[in-house]
């Protein structure tokens, strides 16, 4: 029988993390490039950041509900290795090089996780 393809329950929720991830890391180059300055509400970085932290974990959650069950395990899995750079970021400065590249790190796992979520193949 041929497979039957569907994403898993728990996409909204990958996406909502990327979206967050990507709201933030824009914000923040813009800030560094000096386009946008933030001086007088420099909390909503933070916020951004508690936000993509929040959905992130919520996504990863899935591993334990999501439906389908290996295609939900698989993207938060995936998804997992992103919280070391995004635990990271609070204690590692602002101010230095380290700050953007240890943010950065974080990119291809919070895809990964999204693209698994989405392109879920449920074998039956």
């Amino acid at each position: 029988m041929g497979h039957r393809r569907r994403r898993t329950d728990a996409a909204p929720l990958f996406a909502a993390a990327a979206v967050a991830y990507s709201a933030n890391v824009a914000l923040g180059s813009a800030v560094a490039a000096k386009v946008i300055d933030t001086s007088n509400f420099r909390w909503l970085h933070h916020a951004i950041y508690i936000a993509t932290c929040a959905t992130a974990a919520a996504a990863f959650s899935a591993i334990i509900w999501g439906r389908p069950k290996h295609a939900s395990r698989r993207a938060a899995l995936a998804l997992a290795p992103a919280a070391a750079p995004l635990a990271a970021i609070p204690y590692l400065g602002t101010h230095s090089r380290r700050h953007p590249l240890v943010a950065l790190a974080a990119a291809p796992f919070i895809v990964a996780g999204l693209i698994c979520s989405r392109l879920a193949t449920d074998r039956k």
